[in-house]
């Protein structure tokens, strides 16, 4: 009996082992990408070489030029106002921040790949009119992102820089800013801007899957605007005082509305399509 019990436990754990496999196979790739592409931004730069007449860009080991130390430079030259002094404080913050930078750009490129792995992997478990909905979620979700990671970086940097330089002078002190407190900032700020810009459609979302209702967004707007405020307290710096805590969260207030109007379209086209598949398959 024991025996038996155990060739059947070994029968029903193939298909699960089988599938893991699969999806570690598939996330191997994508890890690789991010991978490769961290160690390019972290030690490689550009190079040019002279073929003939042509002058050509090629990927060139360098340390101490590489793509993320470009973008830092580019950071402190562009993002800071004038007067704001970046210094080194520990020892290998250098290394650190442009490390922060690779990553994030880093995963930049390998999310595709990660979505594109993840899908052929979720795929064959879906069915058609599912997967043009999840097909059409790509676009949406990457100009979410897109926006949220804009606002933050043409908007809530300069304008936190700006009055943390203000503060600074009125309290007559060196106006500086150590470059991994800075990094850090910038790159936490554009991540987690980005993701929080992606509200309406993780409501959009819920509703679809029949987890909450349009009704429910409608009737709790308040407590929507009071956690797109919550959100907004969260990830904000904090050192403007309320002024981009405010901005943030009147802008996702907008995003929950926006959301809650999306919500009731998704479930009126629902209840159409069942009125439908009812008028096609009626009960004998």
């Amino acid at each position: 009996m024991t025996a038996r019990t155990d060739e059947v436990s070994k029968d029903q754990e193939k298909p699960l082992l089988s599938h893991l496999s699969e999806l570690a196979l598939r996330l191997r790739k994508a890890i690789i990408t991010l991978f490769l592409a961290f160690i390019i931004f972290f030690a490689f730069g550009i190079t040019f070489i002279k073929i003939g007449t042509l002058v050509v860009p090629i990927p060139y080991p360098n340390l101490f030029h590489s793509f993320s130390t470009i973008a830092i430079y580019y950071f402190i030259h562009h993002d800071l106002p004038s007067g704001l002094q970046v210094i080194n404080i520990r020892t290998f913050d250098p290394l650190y921040a442009s490390a922060q930078v690779s990553f994030l750009f880093s995963l930049a490129i390998s999310v595709p790949i990660f979505v594109k792995e993840i899908w052929g992997f979720v795929s064959p478990g879906l069915y058609e009119h599912e997967k043009r909905i999840a097909r059409s979620l790509i676009v949406p979700a990457a100009l979410l992102f897109l926006a949220g990671a804009s606002f933050a970086y043409f908007i809530i940097v300069p304008v936190m820089m700006d009055f943390v330089l203000l503060y600074v002078n009125s309290l007559g002190i060196e106006p500086t800013i150590s470059l991994s407190s800075f990094v850090s900032t910038l790159v936490t700020l554009v991540a987690i801007t980005g993701i929080a810009f992606e509200y309406p459609l993780i409501m959009s979302i819920l509703t679809y899957a029949g987890i909450v209702k349009a009704e429910s967004w409608k009737k709790n707007w308040r407590w929507g605007i009071l956690i797109s405020f919550i959100i907004a307290w969260i990830i904000s710096p904090g050192v403007t005082g309320g002024v981009i805590e405010t901005t943030i969260g009147v802008i996702l207030s907008i995003l929950y509305l926006a959301g809650t109007v999306a919500c009731g379209i998704i479930e009126k086209k629902q209840r159409q399509i069942s009125a439908t598949n009812k008028g096609l398959n009626p009960r004998i």
